[in-house]
């Protein structure tokens, strides 16, 4: 296990900057996922990390030691990639071994550390196949025995169970988990899939633009996120966002409609301020319209088989997702009330989209 430190990292194409400062401190044995849309950088991080491209600016610390300027081969971190990268023409066995064997490590080790890699991964019986005798699940599972039978300081995993199909993934997640829970690896995981980032990390950095928007407990950004950005891009489906403005005794002008005094509301704004209110769909009622803290018309029903996914439309144009129970039955055009959990509320300043306590 290795203490990783990343400081003021920052890399550029050319005139395109791609990493814009980083700093993060993971310590030894953590799980962290990186978070964010396509292009923000977070696989050129994890390259960064590896060795395979030199940060333009800034330092990489892996136990104290400033591996910055070292090649890949010299800094015990071993990567496991989306694509596999095995060898064709090796058998699983020698996958797992080769990178023991470009070392010189001796062969009663590599044995051994062959053997517990396996019998971690359930790969004792495929231990003399080929990568194209294998499914997708099982040839991950010979990249991820191949970063283990190293026994490095730091885990890469660049979204490493993106190609197997839902059911696999669950399955393969599941096994990373208990393998992390196992080893105690110091681990950076790169995804985009929601469940993944929740389930799997200890903590979730959040990258935006080549900047950290938020790094915390998983659960800690998805209840508290510390931008409108982290709102809108953890969770699914995405926070409810409307622009509203505070009135005199706490109200909010919101949607085309005054609210009754709102929990949360930030007290050292003064009148008239603009705000943003945050609700996550799971936190939004229907009723009555007679009953609702705003009125829309239901736009399109989305049945999820364990629940069901209501999109309306408030009299001001704008969209509000409801995430309700399989039972619920609404027509499109029907008019539904909309309560909002007055303990689950989030604000925003629209101008810097900060998060307002």
């Amino acid at each position: 296990m290795g203490a990783l430190s990343i400081r003021n990292v920052q890399k550029s194409f050319g005139a395109t900057h791609i990493l814009k400062g980083i700093d993060i401190e993971v310590e030894a044995g953590e799980f962290l996922i990186l978070v964010g849309p396509s292009g923000c950088g977070k696989s050129t991080l994890l390259r960064l990390i590896a060795g395979l491209e030199t940060p333009t600016a800034g330092r990489i610390l892996i136990d104290g030691r400033d591996v910055t300027s070292l090649p890949p081969q010299d800094r015990d971190v071993a990567m496991v990639f989306q694509s596999y990268a095995l060898y064709p023409h090796l058998t699983v066995r020698e996958n797992l071994a080769f990178g023991l064997r470009m070392r010189h490590t001796p062969r009663e080790v590599i044995a051994e550390q062959v053997s517990r890699a396996a019998a971690a991964l359930g790969l004792d019986p495929l231990l003399d196949r080929k990568p194209g005798q294998l499914s997708g699940g099982q040839r991950q599972r010979v990249a991820l025995g191949r970063a283990m039978v190293r026994n490095p300081k730091v885990f890469l995993l660049d979204e490493p169970l993106s190609n197997l199909d839902a059911q696999l993934r669950l399955e393969t997640r599941a096994e990373l988990a208990r393998l992390h829970r196992r080893l105690r690896a110091t681990s950076i995981y790169v995804t985009h899939d929601q469940e993944e980032a929740m389930t799997l990390g200890e903590r979730m950095a959040v990258i935006r633009n080549g900047r950290i928007e938020q790094v915390a407990e998983p659960l800690e950004v998805y209840r508290r996120p510390a931008s409108l950005f982290v709102a809108e891009f953890v969770g699914a489906p995405a926070m409810n966002l409307l622009p509203g403005e505070l009135q005199a005794g706490r109200q909010v002008h919101l949607a085309g409609a005054t609210m009754p005094p709102l929990e949360g509301v930030p007290g050292d704004l003064p009148a008239h301020a603009r705000v943003v209110l945050g609700v996550r769909p799971q936190d939004v009622s229907l009723v009555d319209p007679s009953e609702g803290d705003l009125a829309a018309r239901v736009d399109v029903v989305e049945h999820r088989g364990s629940d069901v996914l209501v999109r309306l439309r408030l009299e001001s144009g704008a969209e509000m997702r409801v995430v309700t129970s399989a039972a619920t039955a609404l027509e499109p055009e029907a008019l539904a009330g909309l309560r909002l959990d007055r303990e689950r509320l989030h604000w925003f300043d629209p101008e810097t989209g900060q998060r307002l306590e």
